[in-house]
């Protein structure tokens, strides 16, 4: 079931992608390494690799940094009477459909109607050129905001159910030798997490790398191609232009970022283990 799911696909995509067809066309044309090389040349694919590893960055700043915080503060002895109530508001946002978050967000960034707008206009910031969803230097930054917002809860609880598994007479015999809350989690929390920080990177690494629902919803890779990602790309390439090919290239060539990503990051796992 493996082979015939997961890796059959992979290599039919890969054979597709030395061809130039389309589901609306007869015409199957071998040509070779040709739309590899298409791919290199193409200035929308550079574009679409930049706006990835910006919702790579934050991603991985946001769902795992940030996250591992937040979840270490929940935890505490003064917050945990109160811990359940945190626990849903944070979790609540990655119950919702992307289609629904992205339609919230396009209001809340609104220029006209929107909440943002008037905030910085309280801060003394001048508005009247400000359309974070419509100007091509923001909208990037703006979905990536927006993806925070609602997955970052997930990886929260992901961490608090970790640290929860972390022996407590690990944490008394820390307070024993006088250790502060700092000390904690650097010296016991952190090395304890190191599992749970390896496969939840993985999980935000490869999705950053595959983004497609957020950028689909709220630009439409827009204005112009400016907030582009490789899977929106792929999908109007192979969808909207029917170049068939050249999208199984697109399509072969976030595989392969994928794999060797997460292989790199379960090879470096293992070696610590080993060390």
């Amino acid at each position: 079931m493996v082979v015939l799911i997961l890796y059959l696909p992979i290599f039919i995509n890969l054979y597709e992608s030395f061809f130039s067809w389309g589901a609306m066309s007869t015409r199957h044309e071998f040509v070779g390494f040709e739309n590899y090389i298409k791919m290199l040349q193409d200035d929308i694919f550079y574009i679409a690799v930049k706006n990835n590893l910006t919702f790579t960055v934050m991603s991985v700043f946001c769902q795992i940094g940030i996250s591992l915080l937040i979840a270490n503060v929940l935890e505490t002895k003064f917050i945990r009477r109160t811990a359940v109530f945190f626990r849903t508001v944070y979790f609540i946002p990655s119950l919702l459909m992307v289609t629904v978050v992205g339609i919230a967000f396009q209001m809340i960034y609104s220029p006209s109607i929107g909440i943002v707008n008037p905030l910085l206009e309280m801060l003394g910031i001048d508005t009247a050129n400000i359309d974070l969803l419509g100007n091509a230097e923001s909208a990037t930054y703006a979905i990536a905001g927006m993806s925070q917002w609602q997955y970052i809860g997930y990886t929260v609880i992901l961490f608090i159910v970790a640290i929860q598994n972390i022996p407590s007479d690990l944490y008394e015999a820390a307070e024993i030798d006088g250790a502060g809350a700092v000390k904690k989690f650097i010296y016991i929390t952190l090395p304890e997490l190191k599992d749970t920080i390896i496969i939840n990177t993985i999980i935000t690494v490869t999705g950053s790398i595959r983004e497609y629902d957020e950028v689909f919803v709220t630009t439409n890779g827009g204005p112009g191609n400016a907030s582009e990602t490789l899977a929106t790309y792929l999908y109007k390439v192979g969808f909207t232009n029917d170049q068939m090919g050249y999208a199984s290239a697109l399509a072969f060539f976030i595989f392969i970022v994928t794999f060797i990503i997460g292989l790199a990051q379960m090879r470096s796992y293992r070696l610590d283990d080993q060390q």
